[in-house]
């Protein structure tokens, strides 16, 4: 008998905690592509060169 009455015991606290934890998640932002974040990254170090080969000049 106290099995029983333990194991009942056992089971409401984890269906308490399953009930809690059981929320939907927050939808994620939009993640960029990684082709453009690279083409961005591209893009800036090319203006970069570029200014430094105007300042050279």
């Amino acid at each position: 008998m106290n099995k029983i009455i333990a194991a009942l015991v056992a089971a409401t606290f984890s269906m308490g905690a399953f009930a809690q934890a059981a929320s939907a998640p927050a939808p994620a932002k939009e993640a960029k592509p990684a082709a453009a974040k690279a083409e961005k990254k591209a893009k800036a170090k090319k203006a970069k060169a570029a200014k430094k080969a105007a300042s050279a000049s």
